[in-house]
């Protein structure tokens, strides 16, 4: 299990590494040196992630896929649920690249994604470190069609917190289209879009109808019937859910010291609103607890948002509103924010979080004989 705790320590060492001398990291342009660095991050993440070889709970599910389009013309894969998966599928077994090449595409995807997610966070290595244990590992690593979809889904988010409903429903009718459960994410355009309401709702509404008779209609039945009725249950959904629920009640009591625009407070108090719903949903209906969990997948980047801020949050003496790239637009972007000494032992107590639950995953949870050990399909193939 060695590759999971180095995908961990290497942007937990690199975001105690960025701090300034008072605990909290400068606000500083991006040099060109960090974009390369950034770059390599995403290669790494996409060969890691692209190339693993029976590794993640659902490896057989998706071998089965790649059968499915054998022997079908290309066109007809549209007919299919989740088309832009099954298409992908396609490509691949002709050009001879096998589930590799699938794992591999769907790997860039989700990479670049949170790449870009993270870069747009005040501290970036903090925020990949917290992504890596359950984003990265669980879901980029078990879950391929919805790892897709989340990777389109944070590229929608950083348009819409610089208030582009169009490019966020862009981004998720495309998710959609890999993993029909992202359609979810569409009242969330209408929730926390522009000023003007009411033809938001309007025309989101209208794209939320379009893309479930296109994408879900087909399905629906059989859906709710499977994660509703009782009749798959999620093991360990409680804690997942909890781990969601969390941060959405620390940014709803404490949001004004996140100094986010009103775009963007806007948008994680519907996150945060959505996640608590989600927890009371399963406290009030363990039933639909498979449901609720595969739902809350869609919440995941509301962790890196709130805990990747807390040594600012809790640790800066004021935080003023910010600008591109998570600089201070009021501060002087080459000098460090004022701060408490308390910032770094933030710093220090999220990452053990995260690190913590790690560990309990990777020693208790009884599906990670799915995950461990990691084998590298290149490796595998010369050894």
């Amino acid at each position: 299990m060695w590759p999971y705790w180095a995908m961990f320590a290497f942007p937990s060492l690199a975001a105690l590494a960025a701090s300034g001398a008072d605990g909290v990291p400068a606000f500083r342009p991006r040099p060109a040196s960090t974009y390369f660095a950034w770059s390599l991050v995403w290669l790494a993440w996409t060969l890691l992630i692209g190339y693993r070889f029976q590794v993640g709970g659902d490896w057989q599910n998706y071998a089965r896929f790649l059968g499915e389009v054998r022997g079908v013309e290309f066109w007809d894969v549209f007919q299919l649920i989740d088309p832009s998966y099954y298409a992908l599928n396609w490509i691949s077994l002709h050009m001879g690249w096998d589930i590799y090449g699938v794992n591999l595409i769907g790997a860039a995807i989700f990479a670049f994604g949170l790449v870009v997610f993270c870069q747009n966070q005040p501290w970036p290595w903090l925020a990949l470190a917290v992504s890596v244990p359950y984003l990265v590992i669980v879901v980029g690593m078990g879950y391929s069609r919805q790892g897709i979809a989340l990777g389109l889904e944070m590229l929608g988010l950083v348009a819409l917190a610089r208030k582009s409903t169009f490019k966020f429903v862009l981004c998720v009718a495309f998710a959609a289209t890999f993993h029909r459960s992202a359609i979810l994410l569409i009242p969330v355009a209408a929730l926390a879009g522009s000023s003007n309401r009411l033809l938001t709702m309007a025309w989101v509404g209208a794209t939320a109808v379009v893309l479930y008779y296109l994408l879900l209609e087909k399905s629906a039945d059989n859906l709710v019937s499977t994660y509703v009725g009782g009749a798959v249950q999620s093991e360990g959904a409680a804690v997942r859910l909890l781990m969601n629920a969390l941060p959405g009640a620390a940014f709803l009591r404490w949001r004004a010291r996140f100094s986010f625009s009103a775009a963007e407070e806007s948008l994680w108090k519907w996150f945060s609103i959505i996640a608590l719903a989600q927890f009371g949903g399963f406290l009030i209906m363990p039933s639909a607890s498979t449901a609720l969990d595969r739902m809350a997948l869609y919440m995941l980047p509301l962790q890196i948002v709130v805990f990747a801020r807390l040594p600012y949050v809790f640790g800066a003496h004021e935080l003023p509103g910010r600008g591109r790239y998570g600089v201070v637009a009021s501060h002087d972007p080459t000098r460090p924010l004022p701060a408490s000494k308390d910032a770094a032992a933030l710093t220090a107590a999220t990452l053990f979080y995260y690190g913590l639950v790690m560990a309990v995953w990777l020693n208790f949870a009884s599906n990670v004989y799915a995950w461990v050990p990691y084998n590298f399909y290149p490796l595998v193939l010369a050894f």
